[in-house]
């Protein structure tokens, strides 16, 4: 995101408590919520107000309802087209092309929430080959029993020649919609909730070819995370830095402006590329080719173009990025919500970086230098007073990414739902959530930390 006080594209999530604000509602120094402390970071997973299910195993892929798709055992289990189900047209919104596919279904069992929830995000680990790609799609129940349509969640291959990776706008049944990457009630004070959840996943190959996406992680994260201004405070635990690679957003100015108009708006992308080289991650000579040679860092234009939601117009598609990761050999990528920087302490304890977003205004984050309505930044560590070390790649270069934000103030413009812009209106939060790239292998240790957040 650039640096810019903006409008964000999701700000429509903070319709109904806008107007529950003006009509005199609960002040905001009132609506802290309980979650997100101390005591509440360190519990059980099952006690947090997310709910975050994925399907990754043998027997999880043969506990799916399967049409032309087969499960396959293995070092990393997965799901591949086996017999074509049938032949389609797709009609590319974004290029006017349309192509026939084969294609084959892989059908979640339904997913009870732990937590009813206002707010569902998915996210998938894949390799797409040329000549094919996949679509997600999530239909769930609601609390009054009856079921929402079968929303796309994502259309999606890694690269970019055979479709338009895309979101899809304009989704609804007058009780939920999606906003890009997010299924939301659309009025939660009513006490609406989403209560389960199937996911589907359709595979595409050019006919008679042969060839098949393969799918390790299919999974899904639903929450309901109290309307708040502010949050409790926790207390420093760690302190542990991590040496993650410092990449610049701002040095990419102006270049490959297709790409919601240059490394101004790349927050994302430069974060997810930071924590993949963390990992070992590498681009080849080949894939870099077609970046201008003039051009510093230029994985960090590879890592927007290969992150594009082309019907968001921006890099900032969560589960894309997520699943940008997972196309480097032996990485993971989820999307979730943490509790609180006690969390984040507890991953970094085991070596595990993090990306969060978060929005604020200029003078709520001292030493950032700007104001947002939406940026990515990467955790990277703690000092010994517990404050937050952050690559931040709104940063004039790579040598000024490295920052430290105090920890109260971090804490709070990350968790928090709510927030009053620069005009003063109430918009929206990211409520906590964070993308973690991690090994298709963790440590034992590694385990034991992603399972305390809630990630199996």
């Amino acid at each position: 995101m650039s640096r810019a006080e903006q409008p964000s594209r999701r700000t429509v999530l903070a319709a109904a408590v806008a107007a529950a604000v003006a009509a005199g509602a609960m002040p905001a120094a009132a609506q802290a919520a309980p979650w997100a402390g101390p005591a509440a970071a360190g519990s059980d997973p099952a006690s947090r107000p997310v709910d975050y299910r994925a399907w990754t195993t043998f027997s999880d892929w043969r506990g799916g309802t399967a049409r032309g798709t087969r499960a396959v055992a293995g070092a990393r289990p997965c799901v591949v087209i086996a017999a074509p189900a049938g032949t389609t047209e797709y009609t590319d919104p974004h290029t006017g092309t349309t192509a026939g596919w084969e294609y084959a279904t892989w059908t979640s069992p339904v997913h009870r929430l732990a937590v009813p929830s206002t707010e569902v995000i998915a996210s998938w680990n894949a390799h797409t080959p040329g000549g094919t790609w996949l679509q997600v799609e999530l239909r769930g129940t609601y609390s009054d029993g009856t079921d929402t349509p079968w929303y796309v969640m994502g259309r999606w291959a890694a690269g970019d020649q055979d479709i338009k990776r895309t979101s899809v706008d304009d989704q609804g049944d007058g009780k939920s919609s999606v906003w890009t990457d997010t299924f939301a009630v659309d009025d939660a004070s009513t006490g609406l909730r989403l209560v389960s959840y199937r996911l589907r996943l359709t595979l595409y190959r050019r006919p008679g070819t042969g060839l098949t996406p393969t799918v390790w992680r299919l999974g899904a994260m639903g929450s309901d995370i109290p309307d708040r201004f502010t949050v409790p405070a926790s207390t420093p635990g760690l302190a542990r830095e991590l040496s993650v690679p410092r990449y610049s957003q701002e040095i990419h100015k102006g270049q490959y402006p297709e790409y919601d108009n240059g490394g101004e708006a790349w927050c994302s992308p430069t974060s997810s590329q930071m924590i993949i080289e963390y990992w070992g991650g590498r681009l080849t000579e080949e894939q870099l080719a077609w970046v201008d040679p003039s051009y510093a860092d230029p994985q960090v234009c590879h890592a927007a173009r290969h992150t594009y939601d082309h019907q968001y117009a921006g890099c900032g598609n969560w589960p894309f990025n997520a699943a940008y990761a997972a196309t480097f050999e032996g990485l993971q990528g989820v999307v979730t919500r943490l509790g609180s920087l006690t969390d984040l302490e507890t991953l970094i304890a085991a070596g595990i970086p993090a990306i969060t977003s978060q929005s604020f205004l200029e003078k709520e984050l001292t030493g950032a230098g700007y104001g947002t309505s939406g940026h990515l930044m990467t955790v990277i560590g703690f000092t010994a007073d517990g404050d937050v070390i952050a690559n931040d790649p709104a940063s004039d270069d790579n040598e000024a990414v490295r920052r430290v934000y105090k920890r109260r103030e971090w804490e709070n413009i990350w968790l928090r739902t709510k927030r009053y812009n620069a005009s003063g209106k109430v918009v929206s939060g990211t409520g906590g959530v964070c993308y973690l790239y991690f090994p298709a292998r963790p440590s034992p240790r590694q385990r034991k930390a992603l399972a305390a957040v809630g990630v199996r």
